[in-house]
């Protein structure tokens, strides 16, 4: 049964009444007066929160789609090797525990990356849209790290999202990138080896995203605005 409140803290209206509050065991749900305020629970924002996964081979168009999700839903984004690099740069005690594994040669502890990252997260706000998780997790591990340190914030990925390219179709993409670029990187030889490292590590993590009955198999090979319209329907739907 509703229990009424006072808000002393909303303009006054001389036309409201008792009663006119009305608040639940989740917080407020809204009132109406001849000024429409709008109030929303936490619980509601939560729901609305779109925390995204998003993998895809070097050349799935990975970076495009993110770009369109920004744009559409507002959604925030954290790559990691940018905020690693971020970090770095300004100097934080997390950047610079991260400079000295680096220096060392080693690779940065899951631990290590989850603060980094959970540091950004919480840069956000509590009822920021959602963030796409970019180049994050790439284990098993560090996909239980990220559920876990959401979880502590009650949040949760919404959807992992897979872009899928046949290796054919990458192999032109990355070779015409590097003609276009002059990355040094972008050659067939090179191209092979990152996309044997791919598949061999985010294979068992896509089982891991099936399992936890958030993966969503994109087809990544057409037209730009089509994949994007598959996206936004995986992402409209989400509960």
């Amino acid at each position: 049964m509703p229990r009424e409140v006072k808000l002393p803290h909303l303009p006054s209206d001389p036309e409201l009444k008792e009663g006119d509050f009305a608040m639940d065991i989740f917080g407020l749900h809204g009132l109406k007066t001849k000024n429409t305020y709008i109030l929303q629970t936490n619980t509601e924002r939560i729901n609305n929160m779109k925390n995204i996964v998003i993998f895809g081979a070097p050349g799935s168009g990975k970076g495009t789609q993110s770009d369109k999700l920004i744009e559409k839903y507002g959604l925030k984004h954290i790559s990691t090797g940018d905020v690693l690099r971020g970090e770095i740069k300004a100097g934080t005690e997390l950047g610079k525990t991260a400079q000295q594994y680096i220096d060392q040669g080693q690779l940065i502890p899951d631990e290590l990356m989850v603060s980094i990252l959970a540091s950004v997260y919480d840069s956000f706000g509590p009822s920021h849209p959602g963030v796409i998780f970019d180049g994050f997790p790439r284990t098993i591990p560090q996909a239980e790290a990220l559920k876990q340190m959401l979880a502590e914030r009650g949040h949760k990925v919404a959807a992992m999202l897979e872009l899928e390219v046949p290796e054919d179709e990458l192999m032109k993409r990355l070779l015409l990138r590097g003609q276009q670029s002059g990355r040094a990187d972008d050659n067939e030889e090179t191209i092979k080896k990152r996309l044997v490292v791919y598949h061999s590590q985010t294979q068992p993590l896509i089982e891991w995203y099936k399992h936890e009955g958030i993966h969503h198999h994109i087809d990544g090979l057409g037209d730009l605005d089509r994949i994007f319209s598959d996206i936004q329907k995986v992402i409209d739907n989400l509960k």
